[in-house]
């Protein structure tokens, strides 16, 4: 394998993590924080690797074959997360590697779980540095989940190649897709903040509250999460941003160009809107009727919290864990679902599920009419034949996951609710977890390190749709 053009584009995204420390940097500078001295640092030493990267690599076309691409996947999320750590292994905090690598792939990945205490006190650096890291995961997702992913036929993600290809018409290269997919992210960041300090926050913490938001990561500048502004309209915006995040970033583009029908149109959407809807009525009803609770707070909590957890952001605003068996079971389903393929959330995605109804309607009609040809259909067009099957092992693959991490996390001493939450949360890139501990009013500092680098493995699994990091695992990956 020739890994010379891996390691250029490797170093290109160093070069750019470098390039990202400068703000937290400046913002320390700005503020008066001592943390400005780590970033720099941190700056000239990811910079040394990404640009050495580069000079050594170049001066030849970048052409990937498929084994390049799924081994670039998989480098590139690892090298980031590792330089990523660093300012978080040397700031005032005194986090360890164990705590600083975790909290960095959350970051980057979007998962949003964290193992730093004291987050309203903590360096204004810091908190723009994992703030600009869920930002850079965020729209790292979507070019993967339109240009990568299709082309690796990861979890039947090959479904969207006649979008991408579509797109590719009106924009020639994939080059300007990228491009204009991250304009649209960037044009709606600014609308959260704007929103956001509309809705009553400051300059600084709308900005990287819409950052986190965007990019559905859900990192907080407090330990309460947005809780902590008791604000219904902060809410409300977090609400309807984060709805917006967990739409396919492909249709805003078609949007802009006038051509609204995709975006009302499209299956994954109107699914999306449709369990928020049904999944919101029916707590609020349990909420009022059972609980007792008074409807303004059963509305707005539990439409705020269901977003956040279908769209795996991750903020919270109540401690919905304690409000009965019946919520946490939603909330737990909610966790694994996600919301759309080409969005910045994270979980199953909403397409499989279809895909799997879709396949099993077709085979319910031939146990009925056992000589009739049946064909499964999503998005109005016929199901390639290769895409049931890949989405069959996407799914047995996440499930056998779920399981096997779980396990070790009832192994290393973890209780059954935070095992089974916290496998549940790590592998779909949700964030909090449920129960005492790792619920949404605690966080993961107090699990043993073990357990923080089962999760950590976990969240990469994630965010790499489970097969193409256990791809390099088969011994015919690596023949020629």
């Amino acid at each position: 394998m020739d890994f010379r053009p891996i390691f250029y584009i490797l170093g290109i995204l160093l070069s750019v993590l470098s390039v990202s420390m400068v703000l937290p940097m400046l913002a320390d500078i700005y503020w008066g924080n001592e943390d400005w001295k780590v970033f720099f640092l941190c700056i000239v030493i990811t910079a040394f690797f990404g640009g050495s990267l580069v000079l050594s690599n170049a001066g030849f076309e970048i052409a990937l074959n498929l084994r390049q691409a799924f081994l670039m996947t998989f480098l590139s999320w690892i090298f980031m997360s590792m330089f990523a750590a660093l300012p978080l292994t040397f700031s005032t905090m005194n986090l360890s590697f164990t705590d600083a690598l975790f909290e960095a792939v959350s970051g980057i990945t979007t998962t949003g779980s964290t193992v730093i205490t004291g987050l309203d006190n903590a360096p204004p650096g810091l908190l723009l540095w994992r703030a600009i890291l869920q930002w850079l995961g965020g729209i790292g997702i979507v070019i993967m989940a339109m240009s990568v992913l299709p082309f690796l036929s990861v979890g039947g993600m090959q479904i969207f190649r006649t979008e991408l290809s579509e797109n590719e018409k009106a924009l020639p290269r994939a080059a300007q897709l990228a491009s204009s997919l991250g304009i649209v992210y960037v044009g709606l960041t600014v609308a959260c903040a704007i929103a956001y300090m509309m809705a009553g926050m400051n300059k600084f913490d709308a900005l990287t509250h819409a950052m986190t938001t965007l990019a559905t990561g859900g990192y907080s500048n407090y330990d309460a999460s947005l809780g902590h502004f008791h604000s219904d309209a902060i809410e409300i915006v977090a609400s309807i941003f984060m709805v917006i995040a967990g739409i396919p970033f492909v249709l805003y583009l078609k949007a802009v160009r006038g051509n609204l029908r995709p975006l009302a149109k499209d299956p994954q959407v109107r699914l999306f809107i449709s369990i928020l809807v049904i999944a919101t009525v029916s707590m609020v009803i349990y909420l009022v009727a059972v609980r007792e609770m008074g409807l303004h707070l059963a509305f707005i909590g539990s439409m705020f919290n269901i977003i956040s957890l279908m769209t795996g952001t991750g903020y919270s605003s109540e401690h919905y864990d304690e409000w009965g068996g019946f919520v946490v079971a939603i909330m737990f389903f909610l966790m694994a679902m996600g919301a759309c393929a080409g969005s910045t959330s994270c979980g199953i995605k909403l397409f499989r599920f279809q895909i799997f109804f879709a396949v099993a309607r077709v085979q319910l009609k031939k146990l009925i009419h056992p000589n009739a040809a049946y064909v499964p259909y999503y998005n109005g067009k016929p199901i390639p034949k290769d895409v049931p099957l890949s989405v069959m092992s996407f799914l047995f693959l996440y499930a056998v996951s779920f399981v096997t991490v779980a396990l070790l996390l009832s192994a290393i001493g973890l209780d059954f609710m935070t095992a089974l939450s916290g496998a549940i949360t790590s592998i779909s890139n949700v964030g909090p977890g449920l129960g005492e501990i790792i619920g949404p009013s605690g966080n993961f500092a107090p699990l043993p390190d073990s357990a923080k680098w089962v999760l950590t493995a976990s969240m990469l699994l994630g965010r790499l749709e489970i097969l193409a990091a256990l791809v390099l695992l088969h011994p015919d990956f690596w023949k020629h």
